[in-house]
């Protein structure tokens, strides 16, 4: 043990134990390293230090492998490989029924599952909530615990302030865990809490320093707040932490587009990142239903190009109804509204089944507007885009909230709402929305195209955009 200020030695010792005393030897050394420094732990923090996750180190095995699968799961952002994830720590469970923490980051990972990739049921909600519930009843004094319970709340719900009680009495137990320290300001983020936000990211970054996740949405905060130069400088370091953290590929994107408002700086950009990336991260705008990668293509009208993507690129291994829904809509952008219809036809029969399930799925509310628009279903297209702002609006989600709303706008706009669409960018601009519209943007995008020669758009065009919280 080094102290790395004054580089002086202040303890060493070596440990010849047998593997199965693994968990008694890190309990020790965490023990002496607290003696050597002359600590003084809390009853609760000498407990943390004494005891063990579990005592089978095969169950503690398949649990690291989950925790592994977890991490690559939000780049990918996909089903399979959360389910990867979520396997891995149900093995762990079942070779040990009280491996509370095991629980935990199962609940968390299974609400990740739900909120970043796809939705789950409600009856798949009430038995997440009730592993997070098994772990504290467990170990009530156990940090990721209440994290666990503090992310059903926030992600199965948006109920915030049962969310942050949670990851408050995690911090309250263990003062160095990021990942409370992120949630919080996740929270925050969504509150329209934004400096708080930051401070919480950046509390959680000086704990987890090479977490790239946490640094990409730091730069994904500025996005919103339109402070585009430290979007970017963000992302880059995201990027040299992984170069696959999928956030900070679609923050550079972001932030070089509107640094620049030059739509070829967008496939510089993505011809530095790993080819085999899909780029879906989450989101509410056309971009979302097409994902970053095609975006390129498209912000250059190489449409067929963006159709590649989903055809034999990184896309075509996703799932039938995704794979329709952005081929669909990349169609109605390049006007081939007649070749769309095929898709798009049985892109709504599959999202239709999949509201019916899933009423509260906006990914797939967003993905069927455009289904429609390829059919002539004006209407029904508001119809479904409004349904999803009704559900989300900016009121209770300041993340997504807006991108609900840039996407009724988009849908009215291919749909003849001029005056609608322009009225929903106005307020956009207005407020910290950056990742669902800006100015540069709105200059060199197709979607709005329709709306080039209208007065109160041109007038957007020359205006203000709001720039920080």
């Amino acid at each position: 043990l080094i102290d790395a200020r004054a580089d002086s030695h202040l303890w060493a010792k070596s440990y010849d134990r047998d593997l199965k005393d693994v968990f008694a030897v890190e309990s020790e050394v965490a023990q002496e390293i607290a003696d050597s420094l002359q600590a003084k732990l809390s009853p609760a923090e000498a407990n943390v230090v004494a005891s063990a996750p579990t005592k089978d180190p095969t169950a503690y095995d398949l649990f690291l492998k989950g925790e592994f699968e977890q991490r690559a799961a939000l780049n990918a952002l996909t089903p399979e490989l959360f389910d990867q994830a979520i396997t891995w720590y149900q093995e762990a469970i079942a070779r040990d029924p009280k491996f509370a923490l095991a629980m935990a980051r199962l609940a968390v990972c299974r609400m990740r599952r739900h909120w970043l990739a796809e939705s789950a049921t409600e009856s798949e909600l009430v038995e997440i909530g009730k592993i997070a519930k098994d772990a504290l009843t467990l170990a009530p004094n156990l940090a990721d615990a209440h994290v666990a319970l503090g992310v059903f709340h926030y992600y199965g719900f948006r109920d915030y302030e049962p969310a942050l009680a949670e990851f408050k009495r995690a911090i309250e137990l263990q003062p160095n865990n990021a990942e409370a320290l992120q949630f919080s300001a996740y929270v925050y983020r969504r509150q329209g809490q934004w400096n708080r936000a930051l401070e919480g990211l950046g509390r959680s970054l000086e704990q987890d320093p090479r977490n790239a996740s946490v640094t990409g949405n730091v730069a994904q905060t500025y996005c919103f707040l339109r402070k585009w130069k430290q979007a970017e400088s963000t992302a880059r370091h995201g990027l040299t932490l992984d170069p696959h953290e999928a956030t900070s590929m679609g923050m550079l994107l972001l932030s070089r587009l509107n640094l620049d408002g030059n739509e070829k700086e967008a496939l510089r950009v993505l011809a530095t990142f790993p080819s085999e990336d899909l780029l879906l991260p989450n989101g509410g705008t056309f971009v979302m239903v097409i994902g970053r990668r095609a975006e390129a293509l498209v912000l250059n009208r190489n449409f067929n190009a963006a159709l590649k993507t989903w055809e034999t690129g990184p896309g075509a291994t996703s799932d039938e109804r995704q794979i329709l829904s952005a081929k669909t809509a990349i169609r109605v952008l390049a006007g081939e509204v007649a070749g769309a219809r095929s898709d798009a036809d049985k892109a709504r029969e599959l999202l239709e089944a999949r509201l019916l399930e899933h009423p509260g799925d906006t990914r797939s509310m967003r993905a069927l507007s455009w289904a429609y628009l390829a059919l002539n279903r004006n209407d029904d297209a508001i119809k479904i885009a409004q349904q999803a702002v009704d559900l989300i609006p900016v009121e209770r989600d300041a993340g997504l909230g807006p991108a609900n709303l840039a996407s009724l706008a988009e849908i009215e706009a291919r749909a003849g709402a001029t005056s609608d669409a322009v009225s929903i960018l106005r307020r956009l601009l207005s407020i910290p929305a950056g990742e669902a519209a800006s100015i540069a943007r709105l200059k060199i995008d197709p979607v709005w195209d329709p709306l080039r020669n209208d007065p109160g758009f041109q007038q957007l065009l020359t205006g203000n955009e709001k720039v920080g919280p």
